[in-house]
């Protein structure tokens, strides 16, 4: 699992993925699944979509194409890909455009698929601080999906249409957790028409935009590291990401959201992952009582340092969920399918009548140039009743 990164075996407590079993035991299903077939990711120069990339790629796809609005993280993973042993199909093309947009229109109608997987999403929580911004997360989390369902069902549609979802999209505590519940909604709104399926989440660790990939950031700028210490959450790698992906597409029926199965006490807290951030680097922690504190401190830091000022709180922003859960008490699961994930037989559905409603309105919003964060959080509301938006009026950028 590692490929010979301790500090991630470290943070995790194991070796090797946890998935092992259930991918080896689904090997057959997912090589019959994949092999000689198209596939598209989008999303492909992310954290998770390379991660797929890589993990398709053992299973011998006739078409194998990354579409990502990053250009320069689409020259990364090419370079990667075309410099390791991995052997990569003839049709092995990449795509610098926006799936949102016309482009992504143009390309559907132009080419066939046997399995689209859409991986590009707006994941933080920061990401509804502003109107704006809101609109964009509800863009891409939402609307964008919608219509690449719509197009692909009018034109070459898929065998699959796979998008990853979020342990945040249970009981939202957030208009973005809501926003991938509403992202689950889609799917299943479009399930009649073309099989799809689904992923919730942990917490990906060191992934593009992580608190933990910015603990590396901090100390490479000997900056103070800063967490919150009452938020647990369940971890997982890149590779496991991928797997638990295989397993939902390619040995899941229409319909239907894997989840990695975790005992409770397996959650930690950021702060305490911090401290062992801290110690793989041969570090002490030095816990500070405030930012300025800990900035204070930092600014003395020398080479010969061994210890790290950090200022660990309690949650106080807006849209912070405490603790991580994968399942609504109203869904029915599979517990006994695989050994270390769960499958959501039975999601969740929106009303067909609320749902078309809500795309409705948010279109018009947009075309209109003009709306509020109420107007958004009363649309979102619509699809997704059970949110229960953690409103403290302090968002994540007005901390360290």
């Amino acid at each position: 699992m590692t490929g010979g990164n301790s500090l991630m075996a470290t943070v995790l407590g194991r070796e090797s993925s946890f998935l092992a079993t259930d991918i080896a035991s689904a090997e057959h299903e997912i090589r019959a699944g994949v092999e000689g077939r198209r596939v598209l990711v989008v999303g492909g120069a992310g954290s998770i979509g390379r991660a797929f990339a890589l993990a398709v790629l053992e299973y011998e796809p006739a078409a194998l194409h990354l579409l990502d609005i990053s250009e320069n993280g689409l020259v990364e993973i090419v370079r990667q890909l075309r410099a390791s042993r991995v052997a990569l199909p003839d049709d092995f093309r990449t795509f610098a455009i926006d799936f949102t947009g016309p482009e992504m229109h143009a390309l559907v109608a132009d080419i066939d698929y046997d399995y689209v997987l859409n991986f590009s999403a707006l994941k933080h929580v920061r990401s509804e601080r502003d109107e704006f911004t809101l609109m964009r997360l509800l863009k891409v989390n939402v609307l964008g999906l919608h219509d690449l369902a719509c197009r692909l069902i009018d034109g070459n549609t898929p065998r699959r249409l796979f998008s990853v979802s979020s342990d945040k999209a249970v009981r939202p505590a957030s208009l973005m957790g809501a926003s991938k519940a509403m992202m689950e909604r889609v799917l299943l709104h479009h399930a009649d028409e073309v099989p799809v399926s689904s992923a919730r989440f942990a917490n990906v660790a060191f992934s593009d935009g992580s608190l933990l990939e910015g603990f590396g950031h901090r100390l490479r700028k000997r900056q103070p590291l800063s967490a919150p210490s009452d938020v647990r959450r369940y971890f997982i790698s890149p590779e496991e990401a991928a797997q638990l992906c295989l397993l939902g597409c390619f040995s899941c029926a229409n319909r239907e959201i894997v989840f990695p199965r975790f005992a409770p006490e397996s959650m930690m807290t950021f702060a305490d992952i911090a401290r062992t951030f801290l110690a793989h680097h041969g570090l002490d922690t030095i816990e500070c009582a405030s930012e300025d504190e800990a900035r204070a401190r930092a600014a003395e830091l020398d080479a010969a340092s061994r210890a790290w000022p950090c200022y660990f709180s309690e949650s106080d922003t807006s849209g912070e969920k405490l603790f991580e859960e994968f399942t609504h008490p109203d869904e029915q699961c599979d517990h006994e399918r695989f050994e270390t994930v769960g499958v959501v037989s039975h999601p969740i559905h929106a009303d067909p009548e609320r749902f078309r409603a809500a795309i409705a309105d948010l279109e018009s919003a947009r075309s209109r140039g003009r709306w509020t964060q109420e107007d958004l959080r009363r649309v979102v509301a619509e699809v997704v009743p059970e949110m229960r938006h953690v409103a403290a009026g302090k968002n994540l950028d007005e901390k360290m």
